[in-house]
């Protein structure tokens, strides 16, 4: 690559919602809100833009499955989809009754799990059609989710946080009597949360990520901080959480502007985490020496969604209007991805001060 960093050709055409690397290689899908979800080549400058997947209504988020060549949406048509990128073939999986959120998928149980703001969570198994998607019942609407080899973290409002042993979801919806209709609505089930939490955040959760070695999660507010947290619920686990100030930027005054932080994403490798705000800035932070590594340059706008490469090498940055100036146009030319080259200790943790 001739630099670091370079910028996606024939970006979306609208805000983006979500960015996901493929679990080997380098392509890149990113969901956008101008009802399109895209599938770009990453491996050379300027990347390539290999198809495009129109959608019913705007996309709100998107994975991969158990290869590069299988993906989830989901979106405000409420419904949650299995997407072939060979053959373009979209399928079905289950409908919510409100728009859904988020998706996130266990390779390790091979379950696709997504979070609807009707406050429900759906437990689907791609790999057995013929069992019925599970229902969940959650106490408010979700916000965000993320999932390690175990666990499943849900923040939602209300300050709520419910922590989900994966295994507990996939007995629950594989216990389900088989059919041979795909249409059959999700069955309710019930499934104790491993553990329920208050967010140590005192405003709206707007993203939370896992950490890659299971052992807790980061999670982020609409008012500029950040929570490190350990799901060991010893006293001296939960005594080391911790928050900090983030992603403020001092006006013309010296009185700080405070940005909510949009998007978080854990380095697979180093266990360090990128956080990325509306003031238009991406941080690299050691959640355990609880240190900024650095921060980039300043993009032109809000920073929507962040995501590592599956090796690490990369980092892919989504920049749309957050809409934090009170505007609501999105004006040419500022819909833009970016990936960024990463040296192999750039995103190393320095360890304690």
């Amino acid at each position: 690559m001739a630099s670091a960093q370079f910028e996606l050709s024939d970006p979306p055409r609208d805000a983006i919602s979500a960015i996901r690397f493929a679990p080997t290689a380098s392509r890149l899908l990113v969901a956008s809100w101008d009802k399109n979800v895209y599938l770009y080549d990453t491996a050379q400058s300027g990347g390539q833009l290999l198809q495009t997947f129109q959608h019913r209504a705007p996309v709100l988020d998107v994975c991969f499955g158990d290869g590069d060549e299988d993906a989830y949406t989901t979106g405000l048509d409420w419904d949650v989809r299995h997407l072939n990128l060979s053959t373009g073939a979209q399928t079905v999986l289950s409908s919510h009754t409100a728009g859904v959120k988020s998706l996130a998928y266990s390779p390790h149980h091979q379950i696709l799990i997504s979070a609807s703001w009707d406050s429900t969570l759906h437990i689907h198994h791609p790999s057995a059609p013929s069992t019925p998607t599970a229902s969940i019942t959650l106490p408010s609407k979700p916000f965000s989710m993320s999932l390690t080899a175990t666990k499943l973290v849900i923040a939602m409002a209300s300050r709520a946080l419910h922590i989900y042993d994966l295994s507990s979801l996939a007995s629950a919806a594989s216990s389900l009597p088989s059919t041979d209709d795909p249409a059959t609505a999700a069955i309710l089930v019930e499934v104790e949360p491993w553990q329920r939490r208050e967010s140590s955040l005192k405003f709206m959760t707007r993203a939370v990520a896992c950490m890659p070695n299971d052992a807790g999660y980061a999670s982020s507010s609409i008012e500029g901080r950040v929570a490190v947290e350990w799901f060991d619920p010893s006293p001296e686990s939960q005594a080391r959480k911790y928050a900090f100030k983030c992603h403020r930027q001092a006006d013309e005054q010296g009185i700080d502007v405070v940005y909510p932080v949009n998007a978080l994403a854990f380095h697979p490798v180093h266990g360090t985490f990128a956080s990325g705000g509306g003031d238009g800035f991406v941080a690299l932070w050691d959640g355990v020496a609880k240190r900024r590594i650095r921060q980039y340059q300043r993009y032109a706008s809000s920073v929507s969604a962040v995501a590592f490469s599956g090796d690490g090498k990369y980092l892919a940055v989504a920049v749309s209007p957050g809409f934090e100036d009170g505007r609501e146009e999105v004006g040419e030319g500022v819909i833009k991805v970016f990936i960024r080259e990463l040296s192999d200790t750039e995103a190393k943790g320095k360890g304690a001060k």
